[in-house]
């Protein structure tokens, strides 16, 4: 059978696609038009070459970080330097201090670029400080970290924080049938045809990163054989082969971590089971570590379900015992499981109760034990320990009135018993009972 003749591939050398089509200017730059766009501040800012403080771009890859920093750098006076934050070290910056400083003399300004700042560690970013402060470095940091708990304060007050969005998928259509007319930096020589639900899956499935759905692209269309009439034609099988899996942004130790995690938790409180079930996956999907959602949902099951349904623990218990005998991915249908029975079951959070207590404990100090609620086992006839006692099984119904709180607190209410579930129950027999106390 004959090898399929495919496409002639660009050179090994050139860039990739994503690469090449980097916006030139403000009017090729799609997206962040909160950022951008005719009127806002930064816009005029880049335009009018007046940016004085530094900036910090924070966002999602394939967002634009970089490719507006290069566009100021096209726009500006400046000189411009780049540097990877995982490259480069304190050496590299001071070297860039040193040539910036050399400038200075001649009126001009040096822009730096930093990508992935927040890999900079506190001494890195304590060299940049003082070169920041001083105007010798007009720093432009770029990062997918939130740049409040990454960057230093001192550096992070002498920077705005600029937020990029992920692409919709309607900029990222843009972009793709921008690479596929375009003859000098793009696919246009190629003229191949992509069909519209092709271009569309690439959109969805490139998570909003541009970089993603872009070389995807490139992907499709050079790896397609060509027709036999010498064209290439990309349909949906080829596209969805060329980005398999949705790209999810979320780190363990970032801000996609605690939010979605946050999400999963608010949605199964608020009882709203098919987000929960939604953030489950999500998580899942993205990598993060299975026993840390048990733990959750374990915290979840004492905090927010208590005693209106009990089962709700035994449900979690049952899912961690399932976790660490099946593991993943069978295991998804015991955190499904879990998931759906407490956002289904009734809440309660009269557990809150514990922590009015230890409220109180924090504010009294130390307090002294009853006399009849001490250990009569030891020295009981000597000290009186346990003296005036009253078994409650000696009694009808394993009740009886007495107090058990220390001097001083008698009569403190901690528990707010909850109105839903089985708690209902427990505080109908918890009611009777109390009432029937004279002290009460």
């Amino acid at each position: 059978m004959p090898t399929p003749k495919l496409s002639p591939l660009i050179d090994s050398g050139t860039m990739p696609l994503a690469a090449r089509m980097r916006p030139r200017n403000l009017e090729e730059f799609v997206g962040q038009e909160h950022l951008i766009g005719p009127g806002r501040l930064l816009r005029r800012a880049i335009e009018a070459d007046r940016l004085f403080s530094s900036l910090i771009f924070w966002g999602p890859p394939g967002s634009g970080k970089t490719t507006l920093a290069q566009v100021i750098a096209s726009l500006s006076r400046s000189h411009f330097e780049s540097l990877s934050a995982v490259l480069s070290g304190v050496k590299d910056i001071r070297q860039l201090v040193s040539e910036a400083e050399a400038r200075r003399p001649h009126g001009q300004r040096t822009m730096v670029l930093i990508d992935e700042i927040h890999r900079f560690n506190k001494a890195q970013q304590d060299a940049l400080l003082p070169h920041v402060e001083a105007g010798t470095l007009m720093l432009i940091g770029a990062t997918t970290e939130n740049p409040y708990f990454e960057i230093i304060g001192p550096l992070l007050s002498r920077a705005r924080v600029f937020v990029f969005h992920p692409l919709s998928e309607a900029e990222i259509l843009v972009l793709l049938r921008r690479a596929l007319q375009d003859q000098e930096r793009g696919l246009g020589t190629y003229q191949a045809e992509v069909d519209d639900e092709a271009l569309s899956h690439l959109a969805q499935m490139a998570g909003g990163d541009a970089r993603n759905a872009l070389n995807a692209l490139e992907l499709a269309v050079l790896s397609t054989p060509l027709e036999p009439d010498g064209g290439i034609r990309v349909d949906l099988g080829v596209a969805a082969e060329s980005i398999q899996r949705r790209a999810v942004l979320y780190d363990r130790d970032g801000d996609a971590h605690y939010d979605t995690i946050s999400a999963f938790i608010k949605s199964v409180r608020g009882s709203d089971v098919d987000a929960a079930l939604y953030w489950l996956a999500r998580m899942v999907y993205a990598g993060e570590d299975p026993k840390f959602i048990v733990r959750r949902l374990f915290i979840l099951a004492a905090e927010d379900i208590g005693l209106a349904d009990s089962q709700a623990l035994v449900q979690v218990a049952a899912a961690a015992q399932a976790l660490s005998w099946v593991g993943l991915p069978e295991a998804q249908y015991h955190l499904a499981q879990a998931t759906i029975y407490l956002a289904l079951a009734p809440k309660s959070n009269s557990t809150q109760a514990y922590f009015r207590a230890l409220q109180k404990v924090q504010e009294g100090g130390v307090t002294q034990v009853p006399l009849h609620l001490q250990d009569s086992q030891r020295d009981g006839r000597a000290l009186g320990h346990g003296r005036d006692y009253k078994y409650p099984h000696d009694y009808p119904g394993h009740y009886v009135p007495q107090t058990y709180l220390p001097a001083g607190l008698e009569g403190e209410r901690f528990y707010e018993p909850g109105q839903e579930g089985a708690e209902q129950d427990l505080i109908s027999r918890w009611t009777r009972l109390y009432r029937s106390d004279p002290d009460s």
